[in-house]
């Protein structure tokens, strides 16, 4: 059954919508348009033990629009005007479409997810996260830290909506993969916001020092005295060559006061991690660290239970990143503008905390029981063994 086209004036202003340039062809694209629907009728009529789905004319445009550009951009100027009287060009560029269409829409590969975007455990978050991001876009900083402060918790609240995004499409392990990031990202802003400008300073030093590294300074000259300013510091931290790297990555954290007698390290868990107070998450870390790396545990991981472990340590992320998204949001945005988030925060936030306890309480009580389980088994074996 062959597919009916939308009309030309409908077709028009499809594309004047898509913002497709007036220079092109409306009435070149609008054939390739009826060729490609041509296809779609053609294979769905043929196919058997597949349902497809109602074809989405916006979607089949888009393809055809975008391959049509890509493919006169690379044409020479001369060349372009003769691309469209090629009938092989165009059979080709419609096949092309067709295909694209049918295999990137209709038979798109979609793991099974554990949730869909419409539940609350999911929605509630997510409407939170666009609040914050689209507020976030609006606030006018007036200095060089605080300003990094909203460039961080801009990218907390991105990757947290990317772990969204990755959990809905069944990839549960590249979510807490993903989460690991994140988990950097709000440990280091924690460990900036606890101990103030002496830390910026020195975080934004060591920024010198990384571009240093990696010869992003010019010229010569400079990145030859950053090396040296590096190498001082380092002599009177008592570090060695080899711990440049460390060092280079690190070293703002000596802006702790006590930072050797208290034990801290140079790195990411004996350091970053317990200077802003969450060292009790440096085994969930490790645990993600080993699938970022693609252990066996990658492999041979529970979805479930990963997907769940994900949601539970994004949710209490985010409790912390949006308490600190409050304390500047309140001081450096419009009076009415706080009213709006506070009314915000009253309906959501009470809902999410909620939701956030349903989803811990069920996990740990599911994680319980599978313990006890395994325990049981474990007696049952020594008895036979006995």
């Amino acid at each position: 059954m062959k597919l009916e086209a939308l009309k030309i004036d409908v077709f028009k202003k499809l594309l004047k919508d898509l913002n497709v340039p007036d220079t092109v062809d409306v009435e070149y694209l609008y054939e390739i348009y009826d060729a490609v629907l041509g296809g779609i009728s053609q294979i769905s009529d043929f196919a058997t033990n597949y349902q497809f789905q109602p074809v989405n004319h916006v979607v089949v445009i888009l393809y055809i629009v975008n391959e049509y550009m890509y493919g006169v951009n690379l044409l020479d100027k001369d060349k372009r005007e003769s691309f469209q009287n090629d009938e092989k060009l165009s059979s080709g560029l419609a096949s092309i479409c067709c295909d694209k269409y049918l295999t990137n829409e209709q038979l798109n590969y979609k793991s099974s997810a554990f949730l869909n975007r419409f539940n609350p455990q999911i929605s509630t978050l997510n409407l939170y996260l666009n609040f914050c991001l689209t507020t976030l876009q609006k606030m006018d900083i007036p200095n060089k830290s605080l300003e990094l402060i909203k460039s961080m918790l801009f990218k907390a609240f991105s990757m947290s909506k990317c772990i969204i995004e990755l959990l809905l499409n069944g990839f549960e392990t590249e979510a807490f993969s993903t989460w690991r990031t994140l988990h950097e990202n709000e440990s280091i802003l924690g460990c900036l916001v606890k101990y103030g400008k002496p830390m910026f300073d020195e975080y934004f030093k060591h920024i010198t020092y990384a571009l240093a590294y990696r010869h992003q300074i010019t010229p010569v000259t400079e990145q030859d005295k950053v090396f040296e300013q590096i190498k001082t510091e380092m002599r009177a931290h008592d570090l060695k060559s080899k711990d440049m790297k460390k060092f280079i990555e690190y070293g703002y954290l000596y802006a702790v006061p006590d930072f050797t007698e208290k034990g801290y390290k140079l790195n990411f868990r004996d350091g970053v991690e317990k200077v802003c107070g969450l060292g009790s998450y440096s085994k969930l870390y490790e645990m993600s660290s080993e699938i970022a790396h693609s252990s066996p545990l990658l492999l041979f991981s529970q979805r479930e239970y990963f997907f769940n472990l994900t949601l539970i340590n994004l949710y209490e992320t985010f409790f912390r990143i949006e308490s600190l998204f409050a304390q500047y949001f309140n001081i450096y945005s419009k009076p009415e503008e706080v009213s709006r988030y506070k009314q915000l925060k009253t309906i959501y936030m009470q809902q999410i905390e909620t939701v956030y306890k349903n989803i811990k309480n069920k996990f740990l009580s599911q994680y319980a029981q599978k313990m006890t389980e395994e325990q049981k088994q474990g007696e049952t074996k020594e008895e036979v063994s006995d």
